[in-house]
């Protein structure tokens, strides 16, 4: 007998995900094995999907914990290496950096030895340039199943033109708030040249540091600030996409297939598959 499948409603969905999940949480240290940067795993589990994250333009790490956690909490290994945080950030740097982190994951056993990655369930992740970051790493390889950005930027080299050889499906938060990056010119650009199946998606109270955590000197040169709203659109919206994409699961369908006030659905190609 074929196992039923209960999807929850959109509200539900979003109330749920937005929610820290049900695995308790372990916190790594890149460095130990020769890349600056951090690592959140689920305490235990074999064959986890993974993603890796790109940090913005002059934004530390740290201000994306919360979500990295929020994700291991979900059942997904989520690091983030510490690189290229001066004001001359390499995109091309970047996205070599978080291929590197991809092969920690799945060439490392992690935790004490009862965590493991499936290689066949790997995500690229990034806010701001970081985004742009991942859509260039997306590019140079075919082992990434799901790409998600959360208020991308333009690159060089360009995202845009990357985009266009990006098959894996493609999920972009666009900040309708967003001075630095207005959606028409990156984000929503991204979506419309993508290769693949892919959403975008727009916050229309998000502004461009909406996404990142605390406080940072670089909000008196930058635009916005951490916002909760935002912090619970894109954690919901981020684990609704990679458990989709990288495990099949069905549960927030409704989620991701809806249009919601507060995330417009602006634009999607195909439907979501699973990996």
């Amino acid at each position: 007998m074929a196992r039923r499948v209960i999807t929850l409603t959109a509200k539900q969905a979003l109330e749920q995900l937005s929610r820290p999940g049900p695995h308790p949480v372990l916190r790594g240290d890149l460095a130990l094995v020769g890349l600056p940067g951090v690592i959140f795993t689920p305490r235990s589990g074999l064959g986890l999907p993974a993603v890796a994250f790109g940090h913005g333009w002059m934004q530390p790490v740290r201000r994306y914990h919360g979500l990295l956690r929020h994700l291991a909490s979900w059942g997904v290994v989520a690091a983030a290496p510490a690189v290229e945080r001066g004001p001359l950030l390499s995109s091309r740097v970047l996205a070599a950096n978080l291929l590197t982190t991809l092969d920690i994951c799945t060439g490392v056993r992690l935790g004490s030895g009862e965590i493991s990655v499936d290689p066949a369930r790997l995500a690229l992740a990034g806010h701001s340039m970081g985004g742009g970051a991942a859509v260039l790493a997306a590019s140079d390889t075919d082992r990434v199943r799901a790409v998600v950005t959360l208020a991308a930027t333009e690159t060089r080299p360009s995202a845009l033109d990357a985009a266009r050889t990006v098959r894996a499906p493609g999920l972009h938060l666009a900040a309708g708030e967003d001075r630095i990056a207005p959606p028409v010119g990156h984000a929503e650009a991204i979506a419309q040249a993508w290769g693949g199946p892919v959403q975008l998606r727009l916050l229309p109270k998000a502004s461009h540091l909406g996404f990142t955590e605390g406080r940072h000197w670089s909000e008196l040169l930058l635009d916005g600030k951490s916002a909760r709203g935002s912090h619970k659109l894109g954690r919901a919206f981020v684990t609704a996409f990679l458990l989709r994409v990288l495990t099949g699961e069905r549960t927030y369908d409704e989620l991701l297939d809806s249009d919601l006030k507060n995330a417009s659905l602006v634009f999607q190609r195909e439907a979501l598959r699973t990996r």
